[in-house]
């Protein structure tokens, strides 16, 4: 199997970095998902069986259908133990930086980490920042498990790969494929999931942890949304959803209760981009999908200071709810008329 994720000049200097045993801390972007979590948890159980002291970083915390992860239960919450984060990243001889390509991404503990001298970053989302001194970017790749994953065999640490560590990188590679749907699907995405399931992943116990874990609050939001929030555009091929933080209350809303509401607009038929947007104390957050061609990472890049995928990106707006809708909605013809299908 080849890595397509892991030049030879990079594994090189990575390699003299880890050369000898480390301390390490592996840090996320802020609101981790399961391939932020999976990546992150999936490196630190190879890390630790070829002889590091190794830390996982979250900065709050991640959803609850995530719990269940190997490892999951040694991860340090930055907002909720920022003494105790603060002396992990900067104790480590080296931090690695999963899954965000800005260091703005990291919430509370950016400061921190603009400071750490030696920064590693494997990351698959569009134009990253420049601050790490090793830095393996693919945007082909479908999820940053799958990166770690070529890093690792790259690295010549394949065989340490345990069950545990397999099962954290397989639900990278779930959540952020779509469960293997999305067009970031590629041959060695396959690859990758039928190694680890050699490895003794329980496939089933994967996806009905990531699928099936509701609760009964959680399905009556996504019953709300659909029903009350949603607005349909056939003449733009647009679905817009939205939540306020008095539909979140109502509902009783944790973290990740929103996970995958987006899709559910771009699901329609003839819809091309689906938006929502949630809002929080301090900001709105804004979740774009769309089909083809549609650059919603350019759109998110340009108007809500974000970015991401061509076809999935997020971003934020800073004046209310109502002024973020209404901001997608004054340039959405316009984006639509320039891609057209």
């Amino acid at each position: 199997m080849s890595f397509p994720s892991a030049p030879k000049d990079r594994i090189a200097e990575l390699a003299s970095l880890l050369s000898e045993p480390r301390k390490l801390a592996i840090i996320t972007h802020y609101n981790p998902d399961g391939d932020a979590l999976g990546s992150s948890l999936g490196l630190a159980h190879v890390l630790r069986a070829a002889g590091h002291q190794v830390q996982v970083v979250v900065p709050n915390v991640p959803a609850p259908f995530l719990n269940w992860l190997p490892g999951a239960e040694e991860v340090l919450v930055f907002d909720r133990s920022k003494d105790d984060g603060t002396a992990k990243l900067q104790d480590a001889d080296i931090v690695f930086c999963l899954d965000f390509n800005r260091q703005d991404r990291v919430g509370q503990a950016e400061e921190v980490l603009r400071n750490v001298p030696v920064k590693v970053l494997i990351d698959h989302h569009q134009d990253p920042e420049e601050f790490a001194r090793v830095a393996f970017s693919d945007t082909a790749a479908c999820a940053t498990c799958q990166m770690v994953f070529d890093i690792v065999s790259a690295l010549g640490l394949a065989s340490l790969i345990s069950v545990e560590a397999a099962t954290c990188l397989y639900t990278g590679l779930v959540t952020d494929s779509g469960s293997f749907r999305f067009s970031s699907t590629r041959p060695h995405t396959m690859r990758v999931a039928a190694d680890l399931m050699e490895r003794g992943v329980i496939v089933e116990r994967v996806h009905g942890a990531i699928m099936d874990d509701n609760t009964a609050d959680r399905l009556r939001l996504l019953g709300f949304t659909l029903s009350e929030r949603m607005q349909v555009f056939p003449e733009l091929g647009a679905a817009v959803l939205h939540l306020s933080l008095a539909d979140l209350r109502r509902f009783n809303f944790t973290p990740g209760d929103t996970e995958g509401f987006v899709n559910y607009g771009l699901s329609i038929r003839g819809i091309r981009i689906s938006a929502f947007f949630m809002e929080r104390p301090d900001l709105v957050k804004v979740s774009l999908r769309s089909k083809g061609s549609l650059p919603v990472d350019l759109f998110c890049k340009e108007h809500f200071n974000g970015g991401g995928h061509r076809n999935a990106a997020g971003g934020q707006g800073s004046d209310g709810l109502e002024a973020a809708m209404r901001k997608f909605m004054e340039h959405l013809p316009a984006f639509m008329y320039q891609h057209p299908a």
